[in-house]
Parts: structure tokens; sequence; C-alpha cells
């Protein structure tokens, strides 16, 4: 059962960056209603992705790998949940415009979507070094 949820975290975490680059693409082409519901699929993906990402990890921290102790303890995991939050904070401002685009595009928004989708991947970037660290006991302080 372990390998399983451990295949799902992934599944979920690379459908999460997917999804981001997909949107980070697609952001480039012309704004225009097709692409304003490209984005929106996309970033509906995100949101899902994320979603499962969350919930299946924290079903492998408390039941299944090294348990919540090794988890709570250790600094890479602390920064790479810190992380994971910043990204969903920053991932807001990109979904409140794309559902904004249902009424009608603002092409004036699309360089700000593109920082904050710069960030995103940035922040995706670190947690996978957070990861790492974490699974090779890197920052463990128990």
């Amino acid at each position: 059962m372990s390998a399983f949820f451990a295949f799902l975290h992934h599944v979920a975490a690379f459908a999460l960056v997917s999804a981001v680059v997909v949107e980070f693409v697609v952001i480039r082409d012309e704004m225009n209603v097709r692409t304003a519901r490209r984005l929106a699929r996309a970033d509906m993906v995100v949101g899902i992705s994320a979603g499962v990402l969350l919930a299946v990890g924290w079903m492998r921290v408390f039941f299944f790998e090294k348990g919540s102790e090794f988890y709570f303890h250790n600094g890479a995991f602390i920064a790479k949940m810190g992380l994971f939050v910043v990204v969903a904070l920053l991932s807001i401002y990109p979904t409140m415009k794309f559902l904004g685009w249902r009424k009608g595009i603002d092409p004036a928004a699309v360089p700000a979507i593109r920082r904050v989708l710069h960030l995103e991947l940035v922040g995706i970037v670190l947690i996978l070094l957070c990861a790492a660290l974490m699974a090779r006991g890197i920052g463990f302080y128990g």
C-alpha cells in the first residue's frame, strides 16, 4: 500500500508541474476566448492535482513511510510544506484572473500572471530540492 500511495503522490506532483508549465506556455499565446478556456482548464488541473498531492502526502506522513515523528522533526519537510503554502497562495492570483476572464479577457494582466507563474515554478523546484533532502534524512533534528 505504501508503494501505491507513493505512486499517487508522484502522479499528482507530475500533473501539477505539467499543468503549471502548460499555463506558462499557453499564456504566451494571443489572448482570446479559446486561450482563456485552455488556461482555465489547466488551472483546474493545478487545483485538483494540488488537492490530491496534499491529501495523499498527509496520508503518507501519518500512515505510511517513516512516520510523522520523522517528518515533523525535519527542517527540509517543514521548508517543503512552507513552500507548498507559498506556491498555493501565489496560485490564487492567476486563478482569480482566469475565472474573471469568463466575463471578458484582460490582456493587461498577462505580464503579472507570467511573473507569478515564474515564481510558482521556482517554488516547485525548491520543493523538489527539499523533498530530496528530506528523503535522505538531511534536516532531521529529532
